[in-house]
């Protein structure tokens, strides 16, 4: 918050004088009651008779009511909600935080704990005493309930993660995300112009634990005719078992298995989640790898069902925000400008299968075999897997898929080496019957998996894995080609893969390492590698220069596409670089010089210009991360070729009960967390190292929340307006997959003065009353005189005035207010109201 140089004066006097209260105050502390005496004679003001201090007479000390709080447990914040504060019974004259069973419901407390819970006023409120160590505090002043409760009495927690007990399933609502793209070109040798609009996205909606979703793609092109411009690919529902770690969905699916190979399926499917796990216990997402020659289209795709697609500037991406829910191989395809294709397939991979020791982790699954068109194939089928962790180190694990004419079952076992990783092996032997070909196929498959962190030498081989397949072993994906087909499309043979990356922190450098090798028994070899080395170095004055070097083999269908791409780039001002790079593949070798700036934290911008074979080019490409939506745009010259734009749009909106607002995403249909500034426009709120401003209705959505997982959204006081002040500025919330999540920033919006109170008879306010606004928000504290400092004045809005335990009169500011409010004092008459008619009109306002 940013204060004038007369503000910072007035608060400095406020604060003088609370120091002078705390140092100068003659005190008789009675320990039951922490009753507080004041020496008012330390206190320079002319009526030492017209003062209250009641709330300051105790320490911590509360007037009995209801108050909307923030809730803090050992420094995690849970959600705002209703907090009484009652007399106790052994102390008419005291107050005493009420800690509801619901409350105690979110704490975690252990089911032993639970048993031996004791409560007070009716049986409605916990009874902390009998918790040794536990300790209850309420603050005003921050709107929070403080709790700190001894670990030993709670569920097993870790940094980011809080147990079952503390997950919210969020608001019901509605929800539309979307990613589209645009490109245009026109071919410069022949004049024909052309152009495709293509996207995807999830719609769907939320009522109360259930998640109900439809993702669609899109695609029309001005050269085929026989376009089909909306498809919708998926309906499905699902919701989180918190009680056994695990999900339910129901509908259009693929088959999420550690063991088997994925298809998809619609029916019913009900497994352990592993992102309910601690972080440490979590799995990996898959990454996609690979350098762009051009501006180019990334397309992800698994069995004819986009899962990503997105545009990128030449150069080497990573895309690394693809659900981890998907298993089995992609297919990624990269759409360069001049018309060339590199295609290339991904095996996603999964670290062993390992399970704490005494835990077992299930997936089962029922339905029938379908397309991603929704198209059934007719297949039945059954699936069940296990993993059972058998000691420390130790787990078993297996399952089986079960039809009509196919039959699969696996048998493990993963072993955790400590300092050497960890290890898994299995053996998959299936029985496929093609009635079409009148054959019965049995064969065994073998897999062999590990991955180990080298902290100490700063490098990790994230999966390595080797597996052979006989000719006649079949996954059930596989049985399907066959079976539509009559014939075996893809007959696997061996595999191998392997991504590994490592740190040289003295030479401030890193390697990266990505390798897959498939052999089939039908048909050619399939290779995929890409190796990254970059450094950040200095020379002479020249600091942070950047010099990176990527080469990649592609090996399909019988054709090798080969590349290497080489960068040096050097910084030039605050936030910009110039760089050279050149990249070679397929026997053209292209020259670029470039120039990158980052104005702000929502723009940045490239510009360059190359030299081919083909002559000279011109490319552009800008990035702006608004608040509504995610947007790229990229403009592409090749002398006597083509020239081209394209677009690429993401974002998403989302509709609640609480209010809704357009947003940027992070993944489609995933979680998300809905920010309210009570109305407050232009609020900045920050996510995951992005901002956004809340609406005209001061509403705003993060994206990028993770399921599962404690998430912070914080207020940028650097960024926040003079005439708003924040009472909090962190809130945290951890929520179930999908959910929207809801927090409520308390903010005070309006100018600040200097004002004086008087009473009908002349009198004014005793020195220590308060003033409050029609949220119950503190707005300034009675000085000497009836001087006030007052913020969050709105033109017109009236403020009660209290002391005496209550309301006893209101002032309403003016309209409309002076042009330089900090350069005039207020004069604010206050007139008598009884204490109802103002808390009745500031929970009217509140509702």
């Amino acid at each position: 918050m940013k204060l004038s140089p007369a503000g910072k004066l007035i608060r400095l006097r406020v604060l003088g004088v609370c120091i002078s209260l705390a140092l100068s105050a003659v005190t008789k502390v009675v320990l039951a009651a922490e009753e507080i005496e004041f020496n008012t004679d330390v206190l320079d003001i002319n009526d030492r008779k017209n003062i209250d201090l009641s709330q300051f007479s105790r320490g911590g000390y509360i007037m009995p009511g209801v108050y909307s709080m923030v809730v803090n447990a050992n420094k995690d914040t849970l959600p705002e909600q209703q907090i009484p504060f009652y007399a106790p019974p052994d102390d008419p004259n005291g107050s005493r935080a009420c800690v509801s069973r619901a409350l105690v419901e979110q704490l975690g407390f252990k089911e032993g704990i639970v048993k031996d819970l004791t409560w007070w006023h009716q049986g409605e409120c916990l009874d902390e005493r009998d918790l040794k160590g536990m300790e209850v505090r309420g603050d005003l002043s921050t709107a929070t309930l403080y709790l700190n409760i001894p670990q030993a009495y709670l569920e097993y927690t870790a940094d980011n993660w809080d147990p079952p007990s503390r997950w919210e399933d969020g608001l019901p609502g509605l929800l539309l995300d979307y990613n589209t793209n645009v490109q245009a070109q026109r071919r410069l040798h022949t004049g024909v112009n052309s152009y495709n609009l293509s996207g995807n996205g999830v719609a769907g909606a939320n009522l109360g634990s259930w998640r109900l979703r439809a993702n669609w793609q899109a695609n029309v092109n001005s050269e085929y005719s026989s376009n089909k411009p909306l498809d919708w690919t998926r309906y499905y529902a699902y919701r989180a078992i918190a009680a056994l770690r695990s999900k339910l969905t129901i509908g259009d699916n693929y088959l999420d298995s550690g063991i088997f190979d994925s298809f998809q399926f619609r029916g019913v499917s009900l497994a352990s989640d592993d992102t309910m796990l601690p972080p440490n216990l979590r799995g990996y997402a898959p990454e996609v790898v690979g350098v762009a020659k051009t501006n180019a289209k990334v397309i992800v795709s698994q069995q004819g069902r986009i899962l990503y697609e997105t545009q990128v500037a030449a150069g080497p991406f990573h895309i690394q925000d693809i659900n981890d829910a998907v298993n089995g191989e992609l297919e990624v395809r990269i759409e360069e400008l001049d018309g060339s294709v590199q295609v290339f397939n991904l095996n996603t991979a999964s670290i062993p299968y390992l399970t704490r020791p005494g835990s077992v982790r299930f997936k089962l699954a029922t339905g029938k075999t379908s397309d991603w068109r929704q198209r059934s194939s007719g297949v039945l089928f059954n699936n069940g897997e296990f993993s059972w962790g058998v000691s420390n180190g130790w787990s078993l694990y297996g399952g089986v898929v079960q039809s009509k004419d196919y039959n699969a079952a696996s048998l493990g076992i993963g072993r955790d080496l400590m300092i050497l990783g960890a290890l898994s092996f299995d053996a998959t032997q299936s029985w496929a019957h093609l009635p079409e070909l009148d054959r019965t196929l049995s064969g065994g498959s073998y897999r062999l998996s590990y991955s180990k962190s080298f902290d100490e030498y700063d490098s990790q081989v994230t999966f390595a894995g080797y597996r052979f397949s006989q000719q006649d072993f079949m996954s059930m994906s596989e049985y399907l080609d066959a079976r539509n087909s009559d014939s075996r499309a893809s007959n696997n043979k061996e595999m191998y893969t392997i991504t590994f990356n490592k740190q040289f922190r003295e030479l401030a450098s890193t390697l990266y390492f990505n390798y897959d090798h498939q052999t089939y028994w039908n048909r050619p070899t399939s290779n995929r590698y890409n190796l990254t080395l970059s450094s950040q170095f200095d020379i002479g004055s020249i600091r942070n220069v950047n010099l990176s070097l990527s080469a990649y083999r592609s090996r399909y269908n019988d054709t090798n596409d080969d590349g290497v791409y080489l960068s040096l780039s050097l910084p030039w001002g605050r936030a910009a670089n110039v760089s050279y790079n050149t990249t070679v593949n397929r026997g053209d070798t292209t020259h670029r010089v470039s120039y990158y700036n980052r104005p702000d934290d929502h723009n940045n911008y490239q510009l360059s210009l190359g030299n081919s074979r083909g002559g000279g080019s011109l490319s552009g490409y800008y990035n702006h991360e608004g608040d509504l939506t995610q947007m790229s745009a990229n403009i592409n010259y090749q002398q006597g070729q083509y020239s081209a734009l394209g677009i690429n749009t993401q974002g998403g909106i989302t509709l609640t009960p609480n209010g809704g607002a357009l947003h940027r995403t992070g993944i489609a249909g995933g979680t998300r967390m809905l920010i309210d500034t009570y109305g407050v426009p232009n609020v900045p709120v920050r996510g995951y190292g992005s901002t956004s401003n809340t609406n005209a209705w001061g509403k705003a959505v993060i994206g990028d929340v993770n399921s599962y997982y404690r998430n912070q959204a914080s207020i940028d006081l650097n960024k926040l307006g003079d005439n708003a002040e924040a009472r909090q500025s962190v809130v945290q919330a951890t929520l179930t997959e999908g959910a929207i999540g809801y927090r409520r920033f308390e903010i005070i919006a309006g100018e600040k003065a200097m004002a004086v109170i008087t009473l009908a008879d002349g009198s004014v306010p005793p020195f220590g009353a308060t003033v409050m606004n029609t949220r119950s928000q503190e707005t300034g504290i009675v000085n000497d005189g009836g001087s006030i400092y007052l913020s969050g004045i709105k033109a017109g809005e009236s403020m009660a005035v209290y002391w005496d335990g209550g309301a006893q009169c209101e002032i309403r500011m003016p309209t409309p207010l002076p042009a330089e409010m900090l350069m005039n004092t207020l004069l604010l008459p206050c007139q008598s109201a009884s204490t109802a008619k103002i808390r009745a009109k500031a929970e009217q306002v509140s509702k």
